[in-house]
């Protein structure tokens, strides 16, 4: 199981190199690897492998005082024509989901702030780029058309961008059906809990950011940063360090559609991470991480806002989850 697996290796403060064989094998048949690391194998059949990466904290002033290495594992699902997803174990626990009183520029959508319990899941290590898109709009229908190629800044690394929540929706029943496996938007518990990696602080950085760590707005900063470059357009996944989880773009970039009905606050919010289908407007889902367009306000760990269904802008997009097991 990787909750097992994953109980020995999550986010321990001293890592030692990830081990040359991956840590599980599991599948409907037998796996072919190539040069020892299973570069390449039969669609269906998935790998458990570790690896290693640095995160940074700041001050208040957005000045980096902290390094540290981090170990955590993910699945790589194939998708066909040398394009992969890779999807991180994220480990059960406990946290305070929605902004705390002390928090500058709290609203009151993000609050009142409430325990949450979160199961082990999957989360996409990055948001969905234009290649992965790409291999999976090609895909049979299920309910809705989908734009092969609908993001305005072209780039197969780019995030995808300019799609609806529907869009988003119909791309993970597609996924599902070519890979075999249950893949989702993230609930917004889920997707906070990811977002935040174990930390209180208003980003997983710190109490602020800058340009240098988040694509945003940089001409509108948060707390006591400095002004910064505005790229005004989207930046390749990864270009900026992770959080503890491994996760990168959780801050900037382009907003990301979640499962859950917009509501005006958390009064009556699950507890149990679920998405929170009931109740609210159905038409609207929530979005998260803010983006390349806004200030560093909206990039916050948690806030939140939502939007139609059918809504598309080049600053939105979507990351992938499913169980983790």
């Amino acid at each position: 199981m990787l909750d097992a697996v994953a109980r020995k290796i999550s986010t321990p403060s001293k890592v030692e190199p990830p081990p040359p064989e991956p840590s599980i094998l599991k599948g409907k048949t037998t796996a072919t690897v190539l040069s020892g690391f299973a570069r390449r194998v039969i669609s269906y059949i998935e790998l458990l492998q570790n690896f290693t990466f640095n995160t940074v904290t700041v001050d208040a002033q957005a000045e980096i005082n902290h390094r540290e290495p981090k170990l955590a594992s993910y699945l790589t699902q194939y998708l066909g024509q040398d394009i992969t997803l890779e999807m991180v174990y994220i480990p059960k626990g406990n946290f305070k989901m929605g902004a705390p009183a002390s928090e500058a520029e709290r609203h009151d959508s993000q609050k009142p702030q409430h325990q949450v319990t979160i199961k082990p899941f999957l989360l996409g290590k990055y948001p969905i780029t234009q290649a992965q898109w790409a291999a999976v709009a090609n895909s049979p229908k299920i309910q809705y058309d989908l734009n092969p190629d609908p993001s305005d800044f072209k780039g197969k690394n780019l995030p995808v961008e300019s799609v609806s929540w529907n869009d988003a929706v119909e791309f993970c029943a597609r996924l599902s059906q070519k890979t075999r496996s249950s893949y989702r938007l993230p609930s917004e518990a889920e997707w906070e809990y990811a977002c935040r990696a174990g930390t209180t602080t208003p980003f997983h950085f710190g109490d602020t950011v800058t340009p240098d760590l988040v694509n945003y707005d940089g001409n509108n900063p948060y707390g006591s940063a400095p002004k910064g470059i505005y790229r005004g357009k989207t930046t390749v996944v990864g270009s900026f360090p992770p959080n503890s989880f491994g996760l990168y773009d959780m801050h900037g970039n382009i907003w990301e559609w979640c499962q859950d009905v917009g509501h005006n606050n958390y009064n009556g919010a699950p507890t149990d991470g679920s998405a929170w289908e009931s109740g609210g407007d159905s038409k609207n889902r929530v979005r998260r991480g803010g983006s390349w367009y806004g200030n560093a306000v909206n990039c916050r760990s948690a806030y939140r806002l939502r939007s139609s269904v059918d809504y598309r802008s080049r600053f939105i997009g979507f990351r992938v989850a499913r169980a983790s097991a």
